[in-house]
Parts: structure tokens; sequence; C-alpha cells
């Protein structure tokens, strides 16, 4: 990842405040996969992280073990499912968001299983990259499919049939195995005009684990842009007022 220009990354800062203006002492937070990769990067979750450990006490439930080591890094005291069923509010990128509903595409980063688990157990679900809003799900972001190691040929095939092209993930020469133990197809897909039926689809499917296709999970997007903080929030949802403006 390209380090952030001076301007990106004072955006991003200021984004990474109004968030934590959310936070309540004793909250639950989730902690996403994206999150090391943008802390290794030096984006809005090192700032986040900074403003959550210099004034509130709050702890977090991990996606992976990378994760757990960066939030323990950052000053961000861990918790599990044992300890507290329910998340306040996730903290996690996507790979894709559709503007006008918030639906996103996510599991590139390998913990799709896990970050979807996260967000089904969450309140409310932040995230603060504008460069990931589209128009409309797919196009040149691939679908990511989570698939059982056991006949995962077979498996890997049944997308086709939904005008899905489906290709096994590979690291290393090898097919990439997630957290979970299982495999990674990703999906082409030119567009989606009905995510949910899509999801519903794939999630009907015998040897899916699990999509990437999140719907209805995000409440809001917290963007920093050059010219100010921009709050979108799901048009569903009743308005959401941050402190200090909308």
């Amino acid at each position: 990842m390209m380090p952030l220009s001076s301007g990106q990354d004072t955006s991003k800062r200021a984004a990474a405040a109004r968030v934590v203006k959310k936070f309540e002492d004793g909250m639950v937070l989730g902690l996403g996969k994206r999150i090391d990769r943008r802390i290794r990067g030096r984006s809005s979750w090192k700032p986040l992280t900074e403003h959550i450990v210099k004034g509130l006490r709050v702890v977090g439930i991990p996606t992976t073990e990378a994760t757990a080591a960066l939030g323990q890094r950052f000053g961000v005291p861990l918790t599990n499912f044992a300890e507290h069923r329910h998340i306040d509010v996730t903290i996690g990128g996507a790979d894709q968001v559709e503007r006008g509903t918030l639906n996103r595409v996510k599991g590139l980063s390998g913990a799709l299983l896990r970050e979807k688990i996260l967000a089904s157990a969450s309140d409310r679900m932040f995230d603060d990259d504008e460069t990931k809003l589209v128009g409309w799900l797919g196009g040149h972001t691939p679908l990511p499919v989570e698939i059982v190691l056991f006949a995962w040929q077979t498996v890997l095939d049944r997308p086709t049939a939904i005008g899905c092209v489906p290709r096994l993930r590979l690291a290393g020469g090898k097919p990439f195995e997630t957290d979970g133990g299982n495999y990674i197809a990703d999906c082409a897909i030119a567009e989606m005009p009905d995510p949910a039926a899509l999801e519903a689809r794939l999630s009907a499917m015998v040897g899916v684990v699990e999509n990437g296709l999140f719907i209805d999970m995000a409440s809001m997007i917290v963007v920093g842009r050059p010219t100010g903080v921009e709050v979108i929030a799901r048009p569903q949802m009743p308005p959401i007022t941050l402190p200090g403006g909308s």
C-alpha cells in the first residue's frame, strides 16, 4: 500500500476523530480484517486507535491473530464472544460500498466468514474510505465466496449457474486458505441489479460457507475529504446526528 499524502492523511484523521465522537466508555468494538492493512499502510486506523487510546475505555473483538496483535500494539484491550455476545460498533473497511444503500462487498482481505459474524453481531458499522464508493456493486471488484475444501472443484463451478465467473484464489502458487480452513472463489460479475437476491442464491448453494455480500449491515460511513468530513447514513435508517454537525 502506498503511503498517504499529507492531505489524505489529514482528511482521514478528521474522519477518525468524528467516528470516535460516537463511541462511549465501555463499548465493545469489532476490529475488522482491514484494520491490519490500514495500520501497516499508515491510513486512518492509526489515528482512529490513537483517539481511542487517548480518551476512551473500550475493548475489541478481532477477526484474526494479526488483527489481535495490532489491536494490542495500539493499546486496544481485547475480548471475545465468550465474554460479550454483542458488539456496539464494528470498524472495518469494504472492497466496495454501494452509495445508495451502503450494501457492501467484502472479503478480498481473506477474513470473510469472521468479518460477517462480527457484522451480524453489531449495532453499527463504520468505514471511512471514499475510494470504495460505487454507484452499483460488481464490475472490476470480484465477489469473494468462501467454499469448503471437500470437493471444492465441484463447488467452485456452482456460481456459474447464476452468472458469476469463479476463480480459485491462490497464494504463493497454492490455494489460499482462510482462517476457518476454507478456500475462496473470487467471482467476477458485471453488475448486481439485486444484491440481496444474489446473496440469498449463493447462501443456498451446498458447499458455500459464506459470501462477501453484506446486505443492510452498514449503518453509516464517515468519509474524510479535503473539503471536510462527509457522513453518509443508510437511507432506510433514521437520521444520525454526530456531535459538531452532520
